[in-house]
């Protein structure tokens, strides 16, 4: 395999299968099952057998996500090894990829920057979730099995970092969607927004990629009467999470769903005789990761975002003005807002998709491998209007780990593989115990009987940043249409936990 060998993507496939145990166990899928049918697929659309795969990589499930995560389906113990096995492939390496929604993106960028290389010459990616399925047949009493394994040796990469520090796990900051509340309250304080304007622009936002949704006929969810009304309107159909969120604003993972992608050197697709027309091109790719939420200097937009973006669009000596279409990580609306600020997007106005989807809340959240359906969405563009531009943003943890790429139908003069990973040199400052402060950003978590906690970052006198819960006579204001931010507190420690009361 010759170093400097043009990557190109040949094949794409995606399933979305809406099995709800009604009727017994029959046809019921599973992760093996999922990524075997989405890989498929992708042979098929490439026009190869598997025995031309040299290289699989598989984006890790939900249930290997998590440490000491019980599987009540049985545990597949290889599921890169099984899928192998099942769509006939012996690949000479295997990977299952650490935890993170980053990953189709940049499993795709490690992809081709391998084969520029000379390590590898053909690869499958794939990936896939089954919540769907399992929480379906829980509640019908239905037995699947999906336990399994295989022999091939696979790179297992394990869960990555930690991505929550001690003290934000002290204060119950353990949810994504608490995480994202934080930054969705930083944004409104900063645009002066109540709880009730940040609802209604979040929602306009996200009824636009609900639209898109409910024309995609691979949406796990029906969504046609998901209009702004009914999303920023509290019901027992969208009800509060935590604030400013409401279900219908969160990434909803009860899918199942699979996509997979087939990536080559363009030597080998000119040997297999693979047409122009199924030709993809990695213009540019980029990728950076952030610390702990409470070290950030800037909770109202992403420095990683901001970041791997630029990176992906200097090297592809591009701009976004030049982009025709984007899929932007959208699992809550600020995920999405501080995207478009990167990229001066204005989505009142903007007339380009901004998701090809419709998006983690209304076409589906399948774990870490969302964006394997974005780029095979992407794949699907770009074919149809040759020569365009298209910008892909995956996205890990809370804006904490990100990979971008623009693909294009459009053969560059050469390939760059993608920069190391850039990192922050800058954290703010975080102090266990303080005596007073001023709320920075805030979120109220609910539970079934309504609110339950209250959480705050807030800076001290000399520029320090800690983290406190509320007692019980600081709620009712957290509650209120405007918002605490910028307020004073009074603090008590104990416990290694901070509670505050409004000074």
């Amino acid at each position: 395999m010759p170093k400097g060998a043009m990557p190109v993507l040949v094949g794409v496939g995606q399933v979305t299968d809406h099995w709800d145990g009604t009727a017994g166990p029959h046809g019921a899928p599973s992760p093996n099952s999922l990524c075997v049918s989405a890989s498929q697929i992708a042979l098929d659309d490439a026009g190869i057998a598997a025995s031309e795969i040299d290289t699989l990589a598989v984006v890790r499930i939900f249930e290997d996500s998590v440490p000491g995560d019980r599987h009540p389906h049985g545990h597949n113990t290889n599921l890169p090894g099984t899928i192998a096995r099942d769509i006939s492939a012996k690949p000479d390496r295997a990977i299952y990829a650490a935890v993170g929604g980053q990953s189709p993106q940049q499993l795709a960028n490690e992809m081709a920057a391998r084969i520029h290389a000379g390590e590898i010459e053909c690869a499958l990616v794939t990936g896939s979730e089954a919540n769907k399925a399992s929480k379906a047949a829980r509640k019908h009493g239905v037995e699947i099995n999906w336990a399994d394994s295989a022999d091939l040796e696979i790179e297992d990469r394990g869960m990555g970092e930690m991505l929550l520090s001690r003290p934000e796990i002290k204060h119950g900051i353990i949810a994504p969607a608490y995480f994202y509340a934080l930054f969705e309250n930083a944004m409104a304080a900063r645009d002066g927004q109540t709880r009730s304007e940040r609802r209604a622009e979040m929602s306009d936002l996200f009824a636009k990629f609900a639209a898109v949704a409910a024309s995609n006929p691979k949406s796990q969810f029906d969504t046609t009467s998901f209009d702004a009304a009914f999303l920023a309107t509290p019901s027992k159909a969208n009800y509060p999470f935590a604030d400013p969120f409401l279900k219908w604003h969160i990434a909803q993972d009860a899918v199942n769903q699979s996509g997979a992608f087939i990536i080559m050197s363009e030597d080998k697709a000119d040997a297999l005789g693979i047409g122009a027309d199924k030709r993809v091109y990695l213009h540019g790719s980029g990728e950076a990761s952030d610390d702990f939420i409470s070290e950030r200097p800037v909770l109202d937009g992403s420095w990683a975002m901001e970041t791997a973006i630029n990176r992906a669009l200097t090297q592809a000596r591009t701009t976004p003005d030049a982009i025709g279409a984007f899929d932007l990580y959208s699992c809550f609306p600020c995920a999405v807002f501080s995207s478009m600020a990167v990229l001066g997007i204005d989505h009142k106005i903007e007339k380009r998709p901004l998701t090809l989807t419709g998006g983690l809340p209304f076409f589906g959240g399948p774990g870490n491998n969302y964006s394997m359906h974005g780029i095979v969405s992407m794949t699907d563009w770009v074919r149809n209007n040759p020569g365009e531009q298209g910008l892909v943003l995956a996205n890990g943890g809370w804006m904490t780990k990100e990979a971008v790429g623009i693909w294009s139908t459009e053969k560059p003069d050469a390939f760059s593989p993608v920069e190391p990973m850039a990192k922050p040199s800058e954290k703010t400052p975080l102090v266990e115990a303080a005596e007073a402060g001023v709320i920075e950003t805030y979120t109220v978590t609910y539970g079934k009987d309504g609110p339950m906690s209250g959480i705050i970052f807030a800076r001290t006198e000399s520029g320090e940043r800690f983290i406190a819960a509320a007692s019980p006579d600081a709620m009712p204001r957290l509650l209120d249409e405007e918002s605490p931010v910028g307020l004073k507190v009074s603090v008590t420690h104990a416990d290694e936990r901070n509670t505050f009361m409004f000074a």
